[in-house]
């Protein structure tokens, strides 16, 4: 099975291209769905989160006020990571569950979206590693008109991850996402095409 690494900084549209691959035929792992699944309602990460940056996130149905905790971690390295330690474990947990079921299935493409794959993890754990880019000015003005953020928000957010023209050196594919939807859609084809290139043949 090829594992493959997709990542990008925010509002890079690797989103999108996870779509695209789970439709074309990879088994998937959502590491953003993952960690709303590891902060359900009652669960031991939630309570850590409470117990370490306050009841007041709590929402009147027992959900974490993600929104909020944003705004309360983003701007601060040591909040983002001390969040970042409460959460990764329960996550990669999750993860590794999803892809021993992909063995059993016997998938042949595995992909991984993981928003911090070279932050907080080691890109070499990957066959492949895959980037989605954009210049940042359109990627922040992606957050501002299709999010909702504010500037400061937006800022926040593009200055938490490394740049990503240090993740391009660093990444065996790069889908640059700078232009149509259309455009987006042919340059993931030609990389599904290049992972199925690499990945072992069925059984193998």
């Amino acid at each position: 099975m090829l594992r493959v690494g997709l990542t990008g900084n925010p509002a890079a549209g690797k989103s999108t291209v996870l779509a695209l691959f789970k439709q074309w035929g990879a088994g998937v792992i959502d590491s953003d769905g993952l960690a709303r699944e590891a902060v359900a309602p009652g669960s031991p990460t939630l309570d850590a989160i409470f117990q370490r940056f306050g009841g007041d996130l709590r929402l009147p149905d027992g959900s974490l006020d993600r929104a909020s905790l944003r705004r309360r971690v983003m701007a601060n390295d040591e909040q983002r990571a001390v969040l970042n330690a409460i959460v990764h474990p329960e996550v990669a947990r999750l993860s590794q569950k999803l892809e021993q079921d992909a063995r059993e299935r016997g998938d042949r493409i595995l992909v991984a979206d993981i928003p911090l794959l070279f932050e907080v993890l080691s890109p070499s754990s990957f066959d492949v590693v895959v980037l989605v880019d954009a210049p940042e000015a359109v990627r922040r003005s992606r957050l501002l008109e299709m999010r909702g953020y504010s500037r400061e928000e937006a800022d926040d957010l593009l200055g938490a991850q490394l740049p990503s023209r240090l993740k391009r050196e660093r990444s065996h594919i790069v889908i640059d996402n700078d232009g149509t939807r259309e455009a987006l859609e042919a340059r993931a084809r030609e990389a599904w095409m290049e992972l199925e290139r690499r990945a072992p043949a069925a059984g193998g």
